[in-house]
């Protein structure tokens, strides 16, 4: 698959780049985001951690690529796509939908008794469960778009034109149609340590739903609760940011030091 699932991005008006030995943080989009929806944070994490995005099939450079419509399917994807990226430390971040993909991602590299990520980080997301969630079932366009509005997931500008809205659209239905038919499979937990980030006033998830997420790891599990929505990340990214670099500061030393399998 080379390099089509991931994207670096070149630090604004020349600054400085990921340092040699920072640990590479892998972001995974909510539905109906680009890799771009993280290059804010990829600028404050900057030198100390390595960002690269994941950017979905059916969007910006890849948009006439036909999206996927099955978690599994981009999971399984995702985690060829990783057997070029273990080299040295990493982790995943995922927000919304993108918490369930790097938890599946991580699930396929266990299962595939390859090196997974020394850390999740997931934003968002209630812990999963074996019946889709009814909030993620919505079956037609105004739906989507009520929802989407509902959660702050894009601008005014884009929903309201309908040039633009009809670019985003297909994304957004197959990502709804992904998430919308995810039911987890029970497996044993991973031993990934997992930081859990929450909105406290999220419409669709709840603190305690998010927490639930230590259910799904036998190592140590921290709750970090920020004031805000669903997309409570915008109006605190200096706080995220520290939180991430924090989570991820004892994976950055030198890769023989990171317990891989």
């Amino acid at each position: 698959m080379g390099n089509e699932w991931l994207r670096r991005f070149t630090p604004p008006g020349g600054g400085p780049r990921p340092a040699a030995d920072a640990i590479r943080l892998i972001c995974f989009p909510h539905a109906g985001g680009a890799a771009s929806s993280y290059l804010s944070l990829a600028t404050a994490l900057t030198p100390a951690v390595d960002v690269l995005a994941v950017q979905y099939p059916g969007r910006q450079d890849r948009r006439r690529e036909a999206p996927i419509e099955d978690i599994g399917r981009m999971a399984e994807a995702l985690a060829d796509e990783m057997r070029g990226q273990t080299e040295k430390p990493y982790a995943f971040f995922g927000h919304s939908m993108g918490a369930v993909l790097a938890y599946e991602t991580a699930c396929r590299l266990d299962e595939r008794h390859l090196r997974g990520p020394a850390a999740l980080i997931l934003s968002g997301r209630g812990a999963p469960a074996p019946r889709p969630r009814l909030h993620d079932q919505l079956r037609t366009d105004a739906d989507i778009l009520a929802a989407v509005r509902r959660l702050g997931g894009a601008s005014p500008q884009v929903l309201d034109d309908p040039e633009m809205r009809e670019m985003v659209m297909p994304a957004l239905r197959a990502d709804y149609r992904a998430i919308g038919s995810y039911a987890w499979q029970p497996r044993e937990p991973l031993d990934t340590p997992i930081t859990v980030l929450i909105g406290d006033s999220d419409p669709v998830v709840t603190v305690e739903q998010a927490a639930a997420w230590a259910d799904f790891t036998t190592a140590t599990t921290r709750t970090h609760v920020f004031p805000g929505g669903h997309f409570y990340l915008d109006s605190h990214l200096p706080r995220v940011a520290a939180t991430l670099t924090a989570a991820l500061s004892r994976f950055a030393p030198a890769a023989a030091t990171f317990p891989g399998k």
